[in-house]
Protein backbone atom coordinates (compact mmCIF):
# COMPACT_ATOMS: atom_id res chain seq x y z
CA UNK A 1 0.00 0.00 0.00
CA UNK A 2 1.48 3.63 -1.02
CA UNK A 3 1.92 5.68 2.15
CA UNK A 4 1.21 9.89 1.82
CA UNK A 5 4.91 10.16 2.40
CA UNK A 6 5.01 7.92 -1.10
CA UNK A 7 2.63 9.59 -3.55
CA UNK A 8 3.59 11.74 -6.19
CA UNK A 9 3.28 15.34 -5.35
CA UNK A 10 1.61 17.64 -8.46
CA UNK A 11 2.81 20.94 -6.95
CA UNK A 12 4.38 22.76 -9.26
CA UNK A 13 7.66 23.45 -6.92
CA UNK A 14 7.79 19.50 -5.52
CA UNK A 15 11.02 17.87 -6.24
CA UNK A 16 9.16 14.96 -7.62
CA UNK A 17 7.81 16.83 -10.47
CA UNK A 18 11.27 18.94 -11.42
CA UNK A 19 12.44 15.06 -12.10
CA UNK A 20 9.62 13.95 -13.96
CA UNK A 21 9.93 17.42 -16.28
CA UNK A 22 14.15 16.51 -15.86
CA UNK A 23 12.66 12.99 -17.46
CA UNK A 24 10.60 14.73 -20.48
CA UNK A 25 13.11 16.99 -21.19
CA UNK A 26 15.85 14.32 -21.34
CA UNK A 27 13.80 12.75 -23.89
CA UNK A 28 11.95 15.25 -25.64
CA UNK A 29 14.63 17.84 -28.12
CA UNK A 30 14.33 18.42 -31.36
CA UNK A 31 17.28 20.01 -32.69
CA UNK A 32 16.23 23.98 -34.83
CA UNK A 33 18.63 22.49 -37.59
CA UNK A 34 16.29 20.03 -37.72
CA UNK A 35 13.63 21.96 -39.22
CA UNK A 36 15.25 23.85 -41.66
CA UNK A 37 16.69 20.25 -42.73
CA UNK A 38 12.99 19.08 -43.61
CA UNK A 39 11.82 22.29 -44.80
CA UNK A 40 9.44 22.50 -42.01
CA UNK A 41 7.72 25.65 -41.97
CA UNK A 42 7.13 26.55 -38.17
CA UNK A 43 3.82 28.26 -37.24
CA UNK A 44 3.13 27.97 -40.49
CA UNK A 45 4.91 30.53 -41.46
CA UNK A 46 6.82 30.66 -44.85
CA UNK A 47 10.63 31.51 -44.84
CA UNK A 48 9.70 35.39 -45.32
CA UNK A 49 7.38 35.53 -42.49
CA UNK A 50 4.03 35.20 -44.88
CA UNK A 51 1.69 32.65 -43.71
CA UNK A 52 1.32 29.12 -45.57
CA UNK A 53 -1.41 29.83 -47.84
CA UNK A 54 -4.06 26.56 -45.65
CA UNK A 55 -7.40 28.08 -47.85
CA UNK A 56 -9.95 30.85 -49.79
CA UNK A 57 -12.53 33.13 -48.05
CA UNK A 58 -14.92 35.84 -48.94
CA UNK A 59 -14.87 36.87 -45.62
CA UNK A 60 -12.70 39.26 -44.84
CA UNK A 61 -8.92 40.10 -46.06
CA UNK A 62 -5.98 41.54 -43.75
CA UNK A 63 -3.67 43.50 -46.54
CA UNK A 64 0.12 44.46 -45.08
CA UNK A 65 2.87 44.27 -47.64
CA UNK A 66 3.44 44.07 -51.24
CA UNK A 67 5.49 41.34 -52.82
CA UNK A 68 8.04 41.99 -55.97
CA UNK A 69 10.55 39.38 -57.18
CA UNK A 70 10.27 37.24 -53.94
CA UNK A 71 10.53 40.32 -51.62
CA UNK A 72 8.19 41.60 -48.80
CA UNK A 73 7.81 45.13 -49.21
CA UNK A 74 6.22 47.29 -46.52
CA UNK A 75 2.93 49.03 -47.21
CA UNK A 76 -0.45 50.75 -45.25
CA UNK A 77 -2.20 48.11 -43.67
CA UNK A 78 -5.86 47.91 -45.28
CA UNK A 79 -8.95 45.23 -43.61
CA UNK A 80 -12.15 44.46 -45.57
CA UNK A 81 -14.81 43.11 -44.27
CA UNK A 82 -16.56 41.64 -47.30
CA UNK A 83 -14.83 43.36 -49.71
CA UNK A 84 -15.72 46.63 -48.03
CA UNK A 85 -13.04 48.65 -46.22
CA UNK A 86 -13.22 48.91 -42.20
CA UNK A 87 -12.90 52.55 -42.36
CA UNK A 88 -15.21 53.25 -44.59
CA UNK A 89 -17.78 51.32 -42.47
CA UNK A 90 -16.69 52.58 -39.41
CA UNK A 91 -16.62 56.21 -40.52
CA UNK A 92 -20.11 55.55 -41.90
CA UNK A 93 -21.62 54.47 -38.33
CA UNK A 94 -19.75 57.66 -37.13
CA UNK A 95 -20.86 60.27 -39.88
CA UNK A 96 -24.80 58.80 -39.51
CA UNK A 97 -24.21 58.64 -35.20
CA UNK A 98 -25.85 55.04 -34.81
CA UNK A 99 -24.06 52.04 -33.83
CA UNK A 100 -22.27 49.80 -35.76
CA UNK A 101 -21.56 46.43 -34.24
CA UNK A 102 -25.03 44.65 -35.14
CA UNK A 103 -24.23 45.92 -38.66
CA UNK A 104 -20.80 44.37 -38.93
CA UNK A 105 -21.96 40.99 -37.86
CA UNK A 106 -24.72 40.88 -40.98
CA UNK A 107 -22.08 41.74 -43.23
CA UNK A 108 -19.84 39.18 -41.96
CA UNK A 109 -22.45 36.37 -41.54
CA UNK A 110 -24.34 36.41 -44.71
CA UNK A 111 -21.58 38.71 -46.94
CA UNK A 112 -23.72 42.21 -47.47
CA UNK A 113 -24.81 44.81 -46.37
CA UNK A 114 -28.17 44.91 -44.50
CA UNK A 115 -31.09 47.22 -45.56
CA UNK A 116 -32.83 49.00 -42.73
CA UNK A 117 -35.63 46.61 -42.11
CA UNK A 118 -33.29 43.72 -41.91
CA UNK A 119 -30.87 45.63 -39.79
CA UNK A 120 -33.94 46.51 -37.58
CA UNK A 121 -34.92 43.22 -37.81
CA UNK A 122 -31.31 41.74 -37.12
CA UNK A 123 -31.19 44.17 -34.47
CA UNK A 124 -34.01 42.80 -32.66
CA UNK A 125 -33.63 39.14 -32.84
CA UNK A 126 -29.78 39.36 -31.18
CA UNK A 127 -31.97 41.50 -28.59
CA UNK A 128 -34.53 38.49 -28.23
CA UNK A 129 -31.93 36.77 -28.03
CA UNK A 130 -29.47 37.50 -25.25
CA UNK A 131 -31.01 36.26 -21.71
CA UNK A 132 -29.36 33.02 -20.76
CA UNK A 133 -31.69 29.78 -21.22
CA UNK A 134 -33.59 29.70 -17.57
CA UNK A 135 -31.10 28.79 -14.98
CA UNK A 136 -28.17 28.41 -16.55
CA UNK A 137 -26.49 31.54 -15.20
CA UNK A 138 -27.18 30.08 -11.58
CA UNK A 139 -26.47 26.55 -12.34
CA UNK A 140 -23.02 26.84 -15.17
CA UNK A 141 -21.63 30.24 -13.81
CA UNK A 142 -22.79 31.43 -10.25
CA UNK A 143 -22.39 27.55 -8.99
CA UNK A 144 -19.00 27.28 -10.81
CA UNK A 145 -16.99 30.79 -10.67
CA UNK A 146 -13.74 31.05 -12.23
CA UNK A 147 -10.73 33.25 -11.56
CA UNK A 148 -10.73 34.16 -15.43
CA UNK A 149 -13.31 35.34 -17.28
CA UNK A 150 -12.41 33.65 -20.75
CA UNK A 151 -11.97 30.60 -19.09
CA UNK A 152 -15.70 30.51 -18.12
CA UNK A 153 -16.62 32.02 -21.55
CA UNK A 154 -14.81 28.85 -22.96
CA UNK A 155 -16.88 26.61 -20.59
CA UNK A 156 -20.38 28.07 -20.52
CA UNK A 157 -20.03 27.76 -24.43
CA UNK A 158 -19.79 24.43 -24.22
CA UNK A 159 -22.53 23.77 -21.63
CA UNK A 160 -24.73 25.36 -23.96
CA UNK A 161 -24.98 22.48 -25.49
CA UNK A 162 -26.52 20.38 -22.79
CA UNK A 163 -29.43 23.57 -23.35
CA UNK A 164 -29.94 23.05 -26.74
CA UNK A 165 -32.58 20.94 -28.07
CA UNK A 166 -30.88 19.95 -31.68
CA UNK A 167 -26.90 20.72 -30.91
CA UNK A 168 -25.52 18.52 -33.63
CA UNK A 169 -27.43 19.11 -36.66
CA UNK A 170 -24.72 20.90 -38.79
CA UNK A 171 -26.91 22.08 -41.57
CA UNK A 172 -26.69 25.86 -42.58
CA UNK A 173 -30.19 26.77 -41.20
CA UNK A 174 -29.06 25.32 -37.65
CA UNK A 175 -25.38 26.68 -37.99
CA UNK A 176 -27.12 29.82 -38.51
CA UNK A 177 -29.76 29.61 -35.55
CA UNK A 178 -26.77 28.67 -32.84
CA UNK A 179 -24.53 31.76 -34.52
CA UNK A 180 -26.83 34.02 -34.14
CA UNK A 181 -27.52 32.91 -30.33
CA UNK A 182 -24.16 32.72 -29.72
CA UNK A 183 -23.63 36.13 -30.90
CA UNK A 184 -26.34 37.08 -28.69
CA UNK A 185 -25.69 35.49 -25.78
CA UNK A 186 -21.83 35.74 -25.38
CA UNK A 187 -22.08 39.15 -23.89
CA UNK A 188 -24.34 37.92 -21.01
CA UNK A 189 -22.49 35.34 -20.23
CA UNK A 190 -19.05 37.63 -20.21
CA UNK A 191 -21.02 39.61 -17.87
CA UNK A 192 -21.84 37.36 -15.60
CA UNK A 193 -18.44 35.86 -15.03
CA UNK A 194 -17.32 38.84 -14.42
CA UNK A 195 -19.73 39.95 -11.71
CA UNK A 196 -19.23 36.24 -10.29
CA UNK A 197 -15.69 36.32 -10.31
CA UNK A 198 -15.82 39.98 -8.16
CA UNK A 199 -17.77 38.54 -5.56
CA UNK A 200 -16.16 35.07 -5.21
CA UNK A 201 -12.37 36.36 -6.05
CA UNK A 202 -12.19 39.82 -5.13
CA UNK A 203 -14.53 40.08 -2.41
CA UNK A 204 -16.25 42.86 -3.51
CA UNK A 205 -20.24 43.18 -4.49
CA UNK A 206 -21.87 41.65 -7.45
CA UNK A 207 -24.88 43.05 -9.18
CA UNK A 208 -26.93 41.66 -12.07
CA UNK A 209 -29.14 44.63 -13.93
CA UNK A 210 -31.78 44.02 -15.98
CA UNK A 211 -31.13 43.79 -19.63
CA UNK A 212 -32.79 46.50 -21.97
CA UNK A 213 -34.02 45.71 -25.23
CA UNK A 214 -33.33 48.74 -26.83
CA UNK A 215 -29.67 48.83 -25.50
CA UNK A 216 -27.32 47.96 -28.64
CA UNK A 217 -24.38 45.44 -28.17
CA UNK A 218 -22.27 47.58 -26.66
CA UNK A 219 -24.73 49.87 -24.34
CA UNK A 220 -25.87 46.78 -22.71
CA UNK A 221 -22.76 45.43 -21.80
CA UNK A 222 -21.50 48.88 -20.28
CA UNK A 223 -24.85 48.35 -18.68
CA UNK A 224 -24.26 45.34 -17.28
CA UNK A 225 -20.88 46.58 -15.85
CA UNK A 226 -21.20 49.49 -14.03
CA UNK A 227 -23.17 49.52 -10.53
CA UNK A 228 -25.11 52.61 -11.63
CA UNK A 229 -25.75 51.60 -15.19
CA UNK A 230 -24.90 55.07 -16.66
CA UNK A 231 -22.87 55.74 -19.32
CA UNK A 232 -22.60 58.32 -22.37
CA UNK A 233 -23.56 57.59 -25.60
CA UNK A 234 -19.80 58.75 -26.37
CA UNK A 235 -18.67 56.07 -24.57
CA UNK A 236 -20.96 53.55 -25.38
CA UNK A 237 -20.29 54.95 -29.56
CA UNK A 238 -17.05 54.09 -28.52
CA UNK A 239 -16.68 50.80 -27.13
CA UNK A 240 -19.07 49.87 -30.29
CA UNK A 241 -16.06 50.70 -32.57
CA UNK A 242 -13.87 48.65 -30.72
CA UNK A 243 -16.21 45.89 -30.90
CA UNK A 244 -16.58 46.64 -35.07
CA UNK A 245 -13.29 46.60 -35.59
CA UNK A 246 -12.39 43.40 -33.45
CA UNK A 247 -14.90 41.51 -35.33
CA UNK A 248 -13.27 39.87 -37.58
CA UNK A 249 -9.41 39.66 -39.13
CA UNK A 250 -9.12 36.52 -41.70
CA UNK A 251 -8.95 32.89 -41.23
CA UNK A 252 -5.38 32.79 -40.58
CA UNK A 253 -5.12 34.28 -37.18
CA UNK A 254 -4.41 31.52 -34.48
CA UNK A 255 -8.65 31.43 -33.08
CA UNK A 256 -9.95 31.60 -36.54
CA UNK A 257 -7.88 28.95 -37.44
CA UNK A 258 -8.77 26.76 -34.71
CA UNK A 259 -12.31 27.64 -35.02
CA UNK A 260 -11.86 26.39 -38.40
CA UNK A 261 -10.08 23.14 -37.85
CA UNK A 262 -12.92 22.14 -35.71
CA UNK A 263 -15.74 22.72 -37.63
CA UNK A 264 -13.64 21.05 -40.30
CA UNK A 265 -14.23 17.81 -38.60
CA UNK A 266 -18.30 17.91 -38.39
CA UNK A 267 -18.19 18.60 -34.51
CA UNK A 268 -21.28 21.06 -32.71
CA UNK A 269 -20.58 24.69 -32.63
CA UNK A 270 -19.92 24.81 -29.32
CA UNK A 271 -16.84 23.01 -29.32
CA UNK A 272 -16.12 24.88 -32.32
CA UNK A 273 -16.13 28.34 -30.67
CA UNK A 274 -15.03 27.25 -27.10
CA UNK A 275 -11.93 26.11 -29.11
CA UNK A 276 -11.55 29.68 -30.65
CA UNK A 277 -12.08 31.30 -27.13
CA UNK A 278 -9.16 28.98 -25.77
CA UNK A 279 -6.72 30.11 -28.36
CA UNK A 280 -7.80 33.71 -28.25
CA UNK A 281 -7.02 33.50 -24.10
CA UNK A 282 -3.32 33.44 -25.40
CA UNK A 283 -1.04 36.20 -24.29
CA UNK A 284 0.42 35.69 -28.01
CA UNK A 285 -2.94 36.16 -29.60
CA UNK A 286 -6.09 38.09 -27.36
CA UNK A 287 -4.44 38.10 -24.45
CA UNK A 288 -1.91 40.72 -25.64
CA UNK A 289 -3.69 43.71 -24.27
CA UNK A 290 -3.61 42.90 -20.89
CA UNK A 291 -0.45 42.36 -21.62
CA UNK A 292 0.30 46.00 -22.93
CA UNK A 293 -1.25 47.08 -19.62
CA UNK A 294 1.01 45.29 -17.76
CA UNK A 295 4.02 46.69 -19.40
CA UNK A 296 2.87 49.82 -19.58
CA UNK A 297 1.97 50.39 -16.13
CA UNK A 298 5.24 49.14 -14.32
CA UNK A 299 6.77 51.77 -17.49
CA UNK A 300 4.94 54.47 -15.96
CA UNK A 301 6.21 53.59 -12.47
CA UNK A 302 9.70 53.04 -13.54
CA UNK A 303 10.28 56.00 -15.73
CA UNK A 304 10.25 59.30 -13.77
CA UNK A 305 10.18 61.52 -17.46
CA UNK A 306 7.32 60.22 -19.81
CA UNK A 307 8.41 63.25 -21.66
CA UNK A 308 11.89 62.28 -22.20
CA UNK A 309 12.24 59.86 -24.91
CA UNK A 310 16.10 58.69 -23.73
CA UNK A 311 14.46 57.48 -20.30
CA UNK A 312 11.43 55.57 -21.92
CA UNK A 313 13.57 54.11 -24.81
CA UNK A 314 16.12 53.06 -21.87
CA UNK A 315 13.13 51.13 -20.39
CA UNK A 316 12.00 49.80 -23.93
CA UNK A 317 15.81 48.21 -24.52
CA UNK A 318 15.67 46.63 -20.99
CA UNK A 319 12.09 45.07 -21.90
CA UNK A 320 13.89 43.79 -25.05
CA UNK A 321 16.90 42.60 -23.20
CA UNK A 322 14.40 40.27 -21.08
CA UNK A 323 15.41 42.55 -17.36
CA UNK A 324 11.90 44.41 -17.12
CA UNK A 325 8.22 43.67 -18.08
CA UNK A 326 7.48 39.90 -17.77
CA UNK A 327 11.14 39.20 -19.07
CA UNK A 328 9.58 37.47 -22.29
CA UNK A 329 11.64 39.95 -24.39
CA UNK A 330 8.81 41.25 -26.42
CA UNK A 331 7.03 44.53 -26.43
CA UNK A 332 3.87 43.93 -26.26
CA UNK A 333 1.15 45.82 -28.75
CA UNK A 334 4.10 46.78 -31.20
CA UNK A 335 4.66 44.40 -34.45
CA UNK A 336 2.45 41.97 -36.46
CA UNK A 337 2.50 39.11 -38.66
CA UNK A 338 1.08 40.95 -41.16
CA UNK A 339 1.04 44.65 -40.79
CA UNK A 340 4.10 46.53 -41.86
CA UNK A 341 3.54 50.58 -41.66
CA UNK A 342 0.30 50.18 -39.90
CA UNK A 343 -2.28 48.57 -38.60
CA UNK A 344 -6.20 50.06 -39.53
CA UNK A 345 -7.17 48.72 -36.66
CA UNK A 346 -5.11 50.99 -34.15
CA UNK A 347 -5.22 53.86 -36.76
CA UNK A 348 -9.21 54.65 -35.89
CA UNK A 349 -8.52 54.01 -31.80
CA UNK A 350 -5.93 55.96 -31.63
CA UNK A 351 -7.53 58.88 -33.39
CA UNK A 352 -10.80 58.48 -32.09
CA UNK A 353 -9.11 58.00 -28.09
CA UNK A 354 -7.17 60.62 -28.00
CA UNK A 355 -10.12 63.07 -27.68
CA UNK A 356 -11.26 61.35 -25.11
CA UNK A 357 -8.40 61.08 -23.30
CA UNK A 358 -8.44 64.63 -22.94
CA UNK A 359 -11.93 64.84 -21.69
CA UNK A 360 -10.66 61.88 -18.87
CA UNK A 361 -8.05 63.95 -17.86
CA UNK A 362 -5.83 61.26 -19.56
CA UNK A 363 -3.50 62.91 -22.15
CA UNK A 364 -0.51 62.81 -20.57
CA UNK A 365 -0.91 58.78 -20.97
CA UNK A 366 -2.25 58.71 -23.66
CA UNK A 367 0.71 60.41 -25.42
CA UNK A 368 3.07 58.41 -23.74
CA UNK A 369 1.81 55.22 -25.68
CA UNK A 370 2.44 57.35 -29.13
CA UNK A 371 5.69 57.98 -27.77
CA UNK A 372 6.45 54.57 -26.93
CA UNK A 373 5.37 53.58 -30.29
CA UNK A 374 6.86 55.55 -32.49
CA UNK A 375 10.48 54.72 -30.38
CA UNK A 376 9.84 50.81 -30.43
CA UNK A 377 11.15 49.92 -33.95
CA UNK A 378 13.70 52.24 -33.10
CA UNK A 379 15.39 50.31 -29.73
CA UNK A 380 14.46 47.26 -31.69
CA UNK A 381 16.99 47.83 -34.52
CA UNK A 382 18.95 49.79 -31.45
CA UNK A 383 19.09 46.43 -29.46
CA UNK A 384 18.73 43.21 -31.99
CA UNK A 385 20.68 45.16 -34.81
CA UNK A 386 17.91 44.65 -37.34
CA UNK A 387 16.32 46.96 -39.38
CA UNK A 388 12.58 45.28 -38.93
CA UNK A 389 9.39 47.72 -40.43
CA UNK A 390 6.95 47.40 -37.37
CA UNK A 391 3.79 49.44 -35.92
CA UNK A 392 1.56 49.27 -32.87
CA UNK A 393 -1.00 46.63 -33.57
CA UNK A 394 -4.63 47.36 -32.37
CA UNK A 395 -4.07 45.44 -28.77
CA UNK A 396 -1.21 48.42 -28.10
CA UNK A 397 -4.24 51.17 -27.71
CA UNK A 398 -7.43 48.84 -27.27
CA UNK A 399 -6.66 48.39 -23.49
CA UNK A 400 -6.01 52.17 -22.73
CA UNK A 401 -9.36 52.73 -24.49
CA UNK A 402 -11.10 50.06 -22.13
CA UNK A 403 -9.73 51.86 -19.26
CA UNK A 404 -10.55 55.02 -20.48
CA UNK A 405 -14.13 53.88 -20.27
CA UNK A 406 -13.83 52.40 -17.26
CA UNK A 407 -13.92 48.61 -17.93
CA UNK A 408 -11.93 46.40 -15.73
CA UNK A 409 -8.74 44.32 -17.01
CA UNK A 410 -10.38 41.15 -16.63
CA UNK A 411 -12.39 41.84 -19.49
CA UNK A 412 -10.14 43.23 -21.49
CA UNK A 413 -9.52 40.14 -23.68
CA UNK A 414 -13.14 38.71 -23.16
CA UNK A 415 -14.46 41.88 -24.79
CA UNK A 416 -12.30 40.81 -28.02
CA UNK A 417 -13.90 37.19 -27.64
CA UNK A 418 -17.36 38.99 -27.56
CA UNK A 419 -16.42 41.07 -30.09
CA UNK A 420 -15.12 38.49 -32.66
CA UNK A 421 -17.27 35.78 -32.28
CA UNK A 422 -19.15 36.95 -35.75
CA UNK A 423 -16.52 36.04 -37.36
CA UNK A 424 -15.73 33.11 -35.80
CA UNK A 425 -19.31 32.04 -36.98
CA UNK A 426 -19.21 33.22 -40.83
CA UNK A 427 -15.76 31.20 -40.70
CA UNK A 428 -17.34 28.17 -39.67
CA UNK A 429 -20.04 27.85 -42.26
CA UNK A 430 -17.71 29.24 -44.73
CA UNK A 431 -15.58 26.08 -43.73
CA UNK A 432 -18.79 23.92 -43.66
CA UNK A 433 -20.05 24.75 -46.30
CA UNK A 434 -17.46 24.93 -49.01
CA UNK A 435 -14.24 23.37 -48.11
CA UNK A 436 -16.00 20.20 -47.20
CA UNK A 437 -12.88 18.69 -45.88
CA UNK A 438 -11.13 17.72 -42.68
CA UNK A 439 -8.00 19.83 -41.82
CA UNK A 440 -5.36 17.50 -41.85
CA UNK A 441 -1.49 19.02 -41.77
CA UNK A 442 1.85 16.88 -41.66
CA UNK A 443 4.15 16.04 -39.00
CA UNK A 444 7.08 14.73 -39.91
CA UNK A 445 9.02 11.98 -36.87
CA UNK A 446 12.87 12.54 -36.21
CA UNK A 447 12.48 10.07 -33.85
CA UNK A 448 15.02 7.12 -34.60
CA UNK A 449 13.50 3.62 -34.60
CA UNK A 450 14.71 1.15 -31.69
CA UNK A 451 13.60 -1.77 -30.07
CA UNK A 452 11.13 -2.67 -27.25
CA UNK A 453 13.13 -3.37 -24.01
CA UNK A 454 11.33 -5.60 -21.41
CA UNK A 455 10.67 -4.25 -18.18
CA UNK A 456 13.27 -6.04 -15.96
CA UNK A 457 15.81 -5.13 -18.34
CA UNK A 458 15.70 -1.74 -18.54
Amino acid sequence: MVTEQEKISLDSSSTQLEELCREYRANNQISPENFELYNVKRGLRNPDGTGVMAGLTLICNVHGYLIADGERIPDEGKLTYRGIDINDIVNGCVRENRFGFEEVAWLLLFGKLPTDTQLQHFTQVLSDCRELPEYFAEDMIIKAPSKNVMNKLARSVLALYSYDSNPDDSSLENNMRQSIQLIARLPSIMTYAYQVKRRHYDKKSMYFHPIDPTQSTAESILNAIRPDRVFTDEEAKLLDLCMMIHAEHGGGNNSTFATRALSSTGTDIYSAISAGIGSLKGPRHGGANHRVMMMMTELMEQVKDWEDEDEVAAYLEKVLRGEASDHSGLIYGIGHAVYTLSDPRAVLLRAHAKKLAAEKGMLKKFELFERVEKLAPKVFATVTGKTKVMCANVDFYSGLVYEMLGIPSDIFTPLFAVSRIPGWCAHRMEEMETCGRIMRPAYRSVAKNRPYVPLENR
